[in-house]
């Protein structure tokens, strides 16, 4: 007589999770995206975007946080052009940069990559930075991500330093850098002059080439 096999534990699909997790936690951000939008930050409150998402309350906070960090993770996807925060030195742009040969395919990539992120943060940065007037934790974020925008332009212009030499102080150009990338200079010549985002990109590619680089 042959024993009854053991009861087979169901195997837990940690794979499927995963991806139930991203697609919820894309789902929040897409409507809190258009709710900022559509009725500004303050004016929207955590239930809306629940509703708006599909899901409970507490899931939001599970997945996400309150929303200060909500809009933090808005702004970092944005950047990353993925539903995750990545580290500048992890993105593919900044790595194909650190490879290229040269100051002018250095300055080639890093415009690419601006013209393509720009779209993506200029309406949530704006959302931001008019409701940080009125909430302190966005104001501190909104400084935090100047700051870190910041150090990331002084990276940028010390790695060009190695492959040509600078026309100005590296502090001077990593200024340079900072403001003409930002997205309020998208928003500018993009969202009010009309510029097509190829114009853009030559704009910063060109901009960058003649004030950074020595002759």
């Amino acid at each position: 007589m042959t024993p009854m096999p053991g009861r087979v534990k169901r195997r837990y699909d940690a794979t499927r999770r995963r991806q139930a997790a991203a697609r919820t936690r894309a789902a929040i951000l897409d409507a809190a995206r258009q709710l900022f939008a559509e009725r500004g930050y303050a004016a929207t409150p955590m239930t809306a975007i629940a509703d708006r998402a599909g899901v409970a309350l507490d899931t939001i906070y599970a997945s996400v946080g309150r929303k200060p960090e909500l809009a933090r993770l808005l702004i970092e996807t944005a950047i990353s052009g993925t539903d995750q925060a990545i580290p500048a030195e992890q993105r593919d742009y900044v790595r194909a940069i650190q490879v290229a040969p040269d100051a002018d395919t250095k300055i080639a990539i890093y415009a690419a990559a601006v013209a393509a992120i720009a779209p993506r943060l200029a309406l949530v940065l704006a959302i931001i930075q008019q409701a940080a007037r009125d909430e302190p934790e966005l104001a501190r974020l909104w400084d935090q991500i100047a700051e870190r925008r910041a150090a990331n332009m002084r990276r940028f212009v010390a790695d060009l330093a190695t492959a040509a030499p600078l026309r100005l102080d590296p502090d001077q150009a990593a200024d340079i850098v900072w403001a003409t990338n930002s997205a309020e200079m998208y928003q500018l010549l993009v969202g009010q002059r009309g510029w097509s985002p190829q114009r853009y990109e030559r704009f910063l590619a060109d901009t960058w080439r003649r004030l950074l680089l020595a002759e």
